[in-house]
């Protein structure tokens, strides 16, 4: 009985597949005109508007899945794009970095081929700490006294003097800077102007003062200032900076009707809060009263 039904179902199938080859050839070989095509005609004309009607009815359902689609895709993209987004900002801010660390060593070449530290052996540091104050008075460099570092070295970066060296470790060095309260250095108003002292002015650490300078003496803004290099052999003291590390320019100078002395106000070249690589002037000659 199984066996009559499946020979039964392949005959038919069988003979299905015979009629639709006949049908498919009397197609192609009949006119536009032919039985036939009047027949697709009726049926598709039958059939057309339950197949628009269908494809409208779909439409919305269709547009969701689509809109599915594209949401992921785009969720995809913007995702990949703030990665190369992130990717290139990070390229920048090394590339930006290091041409700022490279501009910052090319100013202190420039300053060691100017002669200023001809007579010591510049020791190139960064800094990696500063003092927990708003006044950054000091900072801290990852060189010591394994590099040749001792106390009361003068210390500069590519705009000028920075400080001097107040204590030393093997490993780091602690610089108090010429904005700290209790600094001072002798200092020359360019090009044959008159010595004075260079210190902090007191409430603005960025603004220092050329005190003892005489009040006849013709000081002008925009004067550049720099180390003197004092040396007093026969009292035994003397400035722990050698002569022309540039300081800063005269901001403004103001004189009173009782004072023997000018009040000069000076902008340093150096920016004491925006400091990075330092150099350390190490091995220098024998300073009169500057212990090492």
């Amino acid at each position: 009985m199984y066996r009559k039904q499946v020979r039964r179902r392949r005959a038919v199938l069988v003979l299905l597949i015979v009629v639709a080859l006949v049908l498919i050839s009397a197609t192609f070989s009949q006119s536009s005109g032919g039985p036939l095509h009047t027949v697709q005609q009726g049926v598709a004309s039958v059939f057309s508007p339950l197949e628009e009607g269908a494809t409208r009815a779909l439409k919305p359902a269709r547009d969701l899945v689509n809109w599915v689609g594209e949401t992921f895709n785009a969720r995809g993209e913007n995702s990949d794009l703030k990665t190369d987004v992130q990717k290139l900002r990070s390229k920048l801010a090394r590339a930006q970095s290091a041409e700022g660390e490279n501009e910052q060593l090319k100013k202190l070449l420039g300053l060691d081929r100017s002669g200023v530290l001809a007579d010591y052996k510049p020791v190139t540091a960064r800094v990696i700490g500063r003092s927990p104050t708003v006044w950054y008075s000091t900072v801290t460099i990852d060189a010591g006294s394994g590099d040749g570092v001792a106390v009361n070295d003068p210390v500069i970066n590519g705009d000028g003097l920075v400080g001097r060296i107040t204590d030393v470790t093997h490993w780091t060095a602690e610089v108090t800077l010429i904005t700290d309260s209790s600094s001072s250095v002798t200092g020359t108003v360019l090009p044959d102007g008159p010595d004075g002292v260079v210190e902090p002015e007191a409430g603005d650490p960025t603004v220092m003062l050329l005190d003892f300078i005489d009040k006849n003496e013709p000081i002008h803004e925009g004067q550049i200032v720099q180390t003197a290099g004092w040396i007093n052999i026969q009292q035994g003291i003397s400035s722990f900076a050698p002569r022309g590390i540039p300081i800063g320019e005269v901001r403004d100078t103001t004189v009173g009707q009782q004072e023997t002395y000018q009040h000069i106000r000076v902008d340093p070249f150096a920016d004491m809060r925006d400091l990075d690589y330092v150099q350390v002037a190490t091995n220098g000659p024998t300073r009169p009263g500057v212990g090492g």
